[in-house]
Formats: structure tokens, C-alpha cells, sequence
């Protein structure tokens, strides 16, 4: 009897079972859910049974808890008393009440446990192998906490944890992880859990999500899209991530001007729901020019009889798609916004940004900042893997080595005043910190305004000669007071007059240095914040150490 060629050979056949098998020995905690989620309770009792005792209880951790009693029902007694062994108590308990999860904004605002409580939960769970507790807490968690906590664990637990995320809020929590992190994640996720995930993110969040992959993961998730999808999230794509057109979504609601107030409402009931922050209707013609936006409210409170151009405000105006995303932020700021139309050059509507989006950014800016002044603006994971971070950070160390070696060469030129007056090494700490903070405090304020835009080519005057001010004061009265502890230190009135002097020059210059040097920088296009501190601490530690040592050359010797 000859084989149907149709048939495939005995073993390249693949059963479930050695999907699950695989699926286990790689730890793809998502990738055995959904083959679990497939299959009729006795068919995962039965394959259960197939397992060695450490895959049984791997793979009992991801069955759903909703289906665990039937799985138990086709057990043999032996292994049912394993597994309900291996089942928390209050799990058995409570095993019927944790089939429904709690909505996203009920988790919001639950008072759960203090974040140490959380983490700890988690921390124990993964020592004890207890997965499904890691479940059941993450399903009483928003997104944002899951994404948090997820944050805080090395990368081993990490990746363990992730897999324990249902897949119904994979995308959400991807959402809020930092982009280093989200990246390592989603490389890990096989390619249908991500774009199942993928297809529940509202399309922004999907482009931000998009961006963050590798090109291929992009490509790969736009071609898993229908063709209208695929078209939207391209023209997305086709703008900056740090752009308005990067920002935007194509929620909006348009309107035409000649049209009633009552069409406009009986048009908005035939919806499901409206767009998140719809505070605003956007006025558009027949060719979809941007001509206004019509308040909520006063569709709400107006006569149905009454035209739209009525209640239109013509003088709003929209942001450009290629405006930057710190610009867009400071309007949104400054205006207290909670949507704005995004038009191109040719005063076409294209979407619109809201004030989630917006927080995000002033979010991230924030975080940027404070870890560029340490020299970290790439690292975003605190558990990053060692050989990245030494790599990062070796770069900044070795910039600060060679400004120190330029302060130490300054000591090195007075090394004989040094040796002969040896009281002038213990004051020269006090010189150069002084100038120091003095400087960073000038040098912070003068980024803010930067960054804020209240720091103009105009103003940049007025402002040099506030901080020199400032920097006079405060020179005089430390100058003293330095001076006169250095009197009744050492006795002598001429080391009291040698630092009382390098102390004024050192902070006076420290105004002008932070002020100047964060100018400059703009000017030359490197980030003040990234590089402001170092320069900063060369310039007064160099001004300051010259001042002292050159005045006591001339006065003691």
C-alpha cells in the first residue's frame, strides 16, 4: 500500500505536546498560555501527565485559573494532590472570584499596598516559584504600576514576570515602560503575541511602539495590519517621533461649518464612545481645510437650530505636523490645553494631540534632564546589563579625568608655594567648592529658561547682570565670614585676605560661567545639560585654584 504523498512523514509531525515541551524549555510563559487557552480541560489534564514533574508545575502556572478545577477533575489522585500542593491557599479559596479582572480605572484608583509591599510580593513569588500570584497581582494593577514594578527587577525576573502579563494588557504595559526596556521585551515576545498586542494600543501609542522596535520587528507588525490600518500608521510613521505629527492621533472629529447643531448631535449618538479627551470639535471645509474648533460645551449648551459657524472660534490656531514635541508641550502648558489640531503646511487637518501624550513628553524631558546632568541620558534601565553601562559611562569618566588632570596641572604650577606654606592645601577645598555651587546654581536656572523659552537672546543681559549681582553679594559676605575662620585658624591675616579674595573672583566667575557656558553650548548644538556640569566644575575649580595659589605666591613669598 503506497503512502499518500500528502501526507507528512511520522516525524515531522508536530503535536501539541511538543510545542508545549518547547514552549517550556524556553520559558515562554505567553506562548504556553495561548496553547493552553486552545485546549479542552481533559486534553491539558492529559498532557499534563506526559510532563516531568518541573514542567507540570511550570505549565499548571500558566493555566488559566478559571478552567484549574475542571484540569483537577481529569487528574489522577496522585497528581492532583501534587498540584493542589503546589497551589496557594488563598488561591484555592478565592479561585472562583478572580475570573472577572478589575477595569483599568477601578485598579487606578484602588488603595492596593504601598509600591515596597508590591515589589516585595513579587520579589517573593519569583524566589518560590509561586507564578500565579504574580498573575493575580498584576491583574489588580493599572498598567502604568505593572510597568513600574517591572522596571525594578533585574532582567531575569524580569523577563519571568513579563510572562506572567495577560495578554489582553501586553500592549498597555508597553506602553508605559521606558524605551530601553520596552525594546528587550518585546524582542522577547514572539511575533503574533506582539502584534495581538499591537492591534489593542490606541495608533499613537502603536507608532511610539513602532519606533522603538528594530526596523524588521516595524515591518513586520505594519505588514500583520489591513491595508487601511497600515496606510494610517504609515502616515504617522512618515514624522519625527519628537515632532508634533509624532505625537498626534487620527481620533479627531470634523466638522463642516454650515452644518446644525442638532445633525452634529444626532451624528455623535450614532458613536460608540468619543475619543479620549474630546474637549473639542475640529471645523474643517469641503476640502478639509482647518478653519476652527467648536468647544464642547457649547454644542452641549446651544439651541439644535444653531449653525456651527455661530459657535466656531476662527482664531485658534492649530500647531504644524513638523513643530517640535518641547514646543507643542509648552503650549499645552502655557494655554492649559487638553487637545490641539495638528494641520500640515497647506492648512490640511491631520490629527490632533492631547494632554496624555503631552504629559508623556514633559514626563520623559524631565527624566532626560536629570540624567544627563549625571552623564546617563541613555540609560534608562537601572538593570541594564553591565558591559552597556560601564560602556556609557566610561565616556564621561574619562572626559572628567582630563578636566582634572587640567585642574591638577594648575596645582602643579605652584608647587613650591605649596610646600613651603603648607596651610594652603587644607584652605583650597574650600575655594573651589564654593565656586562650584555657586555656578551650578547659576548654570541650572539659565538651562530652565532654556528649556522653558523664557530665556531669550534679549533678556540673556539683563539676566548675566542679575546673577553677577547676586554672585558680588554673596561673594562678599562668604568672603568674610571664610576669612575670619581662616584668621583664628592659622593666625595669619594675610591666608584670611588670600582666600577672602580667591573666594569673591571664584564666585563672580562662577556667575558668568553659568550663564555663558549653557549659551554657548546651544549655540554649538551640544545639549547644556548633558555637558554644562563639567565644563562648569573645570572652569571654577581651575579660576579658583589660580586665584588662591598665584595671590599667595605674590603675598607669602
Amino acid at each position: 500500500m503506497t503512502q499518500d504523498r500528502s501526507d507528512p512523514p511520522a516525524h515531522d509531525i508536530t503535536t501539541e505536546i511538543d510545542s508545549l515541551r518547547t514552549a517550556l524549555t524556553r520559558n515562554k510563559g505567553k506562548r504556553i498560555r495561548r496553547l493552553l487557552k486552545t485546549m479542552h480541560p481533559a486534553k491539558i489534564a492529559s498532557l499534563l501527565e506526559t510532563l516531568t514533574p518541573e514542567q507540570r508545575i511550570a505549565a499548571w502556572h500558566q493555566i488559566d485559573p478559571s478552567v484549574e478545577l475542571k484540569v483537577l477533575s481529569h487528574l489522577p489522585i496522585r497528581l492532583r494532590v501534587q498540584l493542589r500542593r503546589a497551589m496557594d491557599a488563598d488561591a484555592k479559596v478565592a479561585l472562583g472570584e478572580l475570573n472577572q479582572p478589575i477595569s483599568e480605572d477601578t485598579a487606578a484608583a484602588a488603595d492596593y499596598d504601598e509600591p515596597e509591599t508590591q515589589l516585595s510580593l513579587v520579589f517573593d513569588a519569583l524566589q518560590n516559584g509561586k507564578l500565579k500570584r504574580i498573575a493575580r497581582l498584576f491583574r489588580e494593577l493599572h498598567p502604568a504600576r505593572i510597568a513600574g514594578l517591572l522596571e525594578s527587577l533585574p532582567a531575569a525576573e524580569r523577563a519571568t514576570a513579563w510572562s506572567m502579563v495577560d495578554n489582553e494588557r501586553t500592549g498597555k504595559v508597553l506602553r508605559h515602560l521606558h524605551e530601553e526596556v520596552r525594546q528587550r521585551l518585546a524582542a522577547e515576545m514572539d511575533l503574533e503575541d506582539l502584534v495581538d498586542a499591537a492591534r489593542r494600543l490606541e495608533p499613537d501609542d502603536l507608532v511610539d511602539l513602532i519606533q522603538d522596535l528594530p526596523d524588521t520587528t516595524g515591518r513586520q507588525i505594519l505588514q500583520a495590519m489591513n491595508m487601511r490600518e497600515r496606510a494610517r500608521l504609515e502616515s504617522m510613521l512618515s514624522y519625527p517621533k519628537d515632532s508634533a505629527g509624532g505625537l498626534m492621533n487620527m481620533d479627531q472629529i470634523a466638522v463642516r461649518a454650515n452644518i446644525k447643531v442638532g445633525t452634529l448631535l444626532r451624528y455623535l449618538r450614532l458613536l460608540d464612545e468619543l475619543p479620549p479627551n474630546t474637549d473639542k470639535f475640529f471645523v474643517v471645509d469641503r476640502k478639509n481645510q482647518y478653519q476652527g474648533i467648536l468647544r464642547a460645551r457649547r454644542v452641549l449648551t446651544a439651541r439644535p437650530e444653531a449653525a456651527v459657524e455661530d459657535l466656531m472660534e476662527t482664531d485658534f490656531e492649530p500647531v504644524l505636523a513638523e513643530q517640535s514635541s518641547e514646543e507643542v508641550a509648552r503650549r499645552f502648558e502655557q494655554q492649559d490645553l487638553i487637545s490641539l489640531p495638528v494641520v500640515d503646511a497647506e492648512n490640511q487637518l491631520l490629527g490632533r494631540i492631547t494632554v496624555d501624550d503631552v504629559v508623556d513628553v514633559i514626563r520623559e524631558q524631565a527624566e532626560q534632564s536629570m540624567m544627563r546632568m549625571a552623564g546617563l541620558d541613555e540609560e534608562t534601565d537601572m538593570f541594564a546589563p553591565v558591559l552597556a553601562s560601564s560602556r556609557r559611562r566610561a565616556v564621561w569618566l574619562g572626559i572628567n579625568l582630563l578636566t582634572a588632570f587640567l585642574a591638577a596641572w594648575v596645582i602643579g604650577l605652584f608647587e613650591g608655594t605649596l610646600q613651603q606654606v603648607v596651610s594652603l592645601a587644607v584652605l583650597m577645598p574650600i575655594v573651589a567648592s564654593m565656586g562650584g555651587i555657586a555656578g551650578s546654581q547659576t548654570l541650572t536656572l539659565v538651562i530652565r529658561g532654556l528649556a522653558t523659552g523664557q530665556l531669550e537672546s534679549r533678556n540673556t543681559r539683563i539676566l548675566l547682570l542679575k546673577e553677577a549681582g547676586v554672585g558680588l553679594l554673596n561673594g562678599l559676605l562668604w568672603a568674610l565670614v571664610v576669612a575670619a575662620l581662616a584668621i583664628v585658624w592659622f593666625g595669619n591675616w594675610a591666608i584670611g585676605a588670600i582666600i577672602a579674595t580667591a573666594i569673591l573672583v571664584n564666585l563672580l566667575c562662577a556667575a558668568f560661567a553659568g550663564v555663558a557656558i549653557p549659551l554657548l553650548m546651544r549655540r554649538l548644538h551640544i545639549d547644556p545639560a548633558l555637558a554644562g556640569s563639567v565644563v562648569l566644575t573645570t572652569v571654577t575649580d581651575v579660576v579658583g585654584f589660580f586665584t588662591f595659589l598665584g595671590l599667595a605666591t605674590l603675598v607669602l613669598l
